[in-house]
């Protein structure tokens, strides 16, 4: 049994200590959170022990593993404390503020031969699965485009970007998907409440594979609205995570070009229109199968499908679509790293 210790039973904490509680071979020992009245919810819901300092989990030697929930400015102190106290880590997403932080995680990590799994949770949903399953079949044949709309009404963070909070998600299921690091990303965006982080961004990506990649953020739209389309050679996808069923539908629809001189008189694009089908997708909960799955590494001494590597990745594209952003809208190249 991993015995594991939370802290921050803030937004996010509640669902992970609820999985963590009902996941098999995970026990959660303990919860920390500066908000006492949050810890009493916690005495309610959850037979475990809870504490105002989170080092009182990190000196408990029973204690396995620490999960994070907090703030992002908090996330490189905590976690780095907690890997030096011999714990495997599960961090909340972005998994820091800065690449140099992240990248020094994952030496500390490695050095101690700890997990370090940063939840990015999208990657573990059974819809973004299936999509990566379609792909990497080559049902859709090359990838043309990605285009995410990801907007709600709030929640403002006063931290970070909506960026950092709202297109960190495709920047991860891009990572997942393309199994393809971007080379360039613009982005712009605009912060309408002086003193506060940019609240509505568009950003792209571009790929030496010919893929480009557009996410539409925003915290000020009247609806909520969760939706991806790929579209492919062969075929497209629709993504619609709040559908409640048939959130992936797939169209055998495309174009097609010629330069074929018996045809130079005519249209050189032909349409391709086929069925429809809507895939079945698992239906476990992405929290739960990531707790599986953060269990499954621990024991077996294996690294996370979003382990602290993906963490950087995310978090350097993060970096430079705010500094695009900053420029208003400047092309900023990405490093490539081995």
């Amino acid at each position: 049994m991993i015995n594991i210790g939370v802290i921050g039973y803030g937004y996010w904490g509640p669902n992970l200590v609820r999985n963590f509680a009902e996941t098999p071979g995970l026990s959660v020992a303990a919860v920390s959170d500066l908000d006492s009245s949050k810890l009493e919810l916690v005495r309610k819901r959850h037979a475990c022990c809870t504490t105002t300092d989170y080092r009182d989990l990190l000196n408990d030697t029973s204690i396995d593993a620490i999960a994070i929930a907090t703030p992002v400015n908090t996330h490189y102190e905590l976690a780095l404390a907690a890997l030096q106290a011999g714990k495997h880590v599960w961090l909340e997403k972005p998994m820091t503020e800065t690449s140099v932080q992240a990248r020094r995680l994952v030496e500390e990590a490695e050095k101690r031969n700890r997990v370090l799994i940063v939840d990015h949770t999208f990657i573990y949903t059974g819809a973004v699965r299936k999509m990566g399953e379609i792909i990497r079949k080559g049902e859709l044949g090359k990838i043309y485009y990605y285009d995410s709309v990801r907007v709600n009404l709030g929640l403002f963070q006063r931290d970070v970007s909506v960026i950092s909070d709202l297109a960190v998600h495709d920047f991860s299921i891009l990572d997942y998907l393309l199994n393809e690091h971007p080379v360039a990303v613009t982005a712009s965006g605009m912060n309408h409440f002086p003193g506060t982080p940019e609240n509505l961004a568009y950003v792209t990506l571009f790929y030496d594979s010919g893929t480009i990649a557009h996410a539409n953020v925003s915290w000020l739209a009247p609806v909520k609205v969760r939706q991806i389309l790929i579209g492919g050679s062969n075929k497209m996808i629709t993504y619609d995570d709040l559908e409640p069923s048939e959130k992936i539908k797939v169209y055998d629809k495309g174009v097609s070009f010629t330069d074929d001189p018996n045809q130079i008189r005519e249209m050189r694009i032909g349409y391709r229109t086929g069925d429809m089908w809507a895939p079945k997708l698992a239906v476990s909960e992405a929290l739960r199968v990531e707790s599986e799955h953060f269990v499954d590494c621990i024991n077996n001494n294996r690294a996370p499908m979003t382990d602290g590597r993906l963490g950087v990745r995310v978090v350097e594209l993060i970096e430079a679509a705010n500094r695009s952003m900053r420029c208003r809208g400047d092309t900023v190249n990405i490093q490539k790293r081995g």
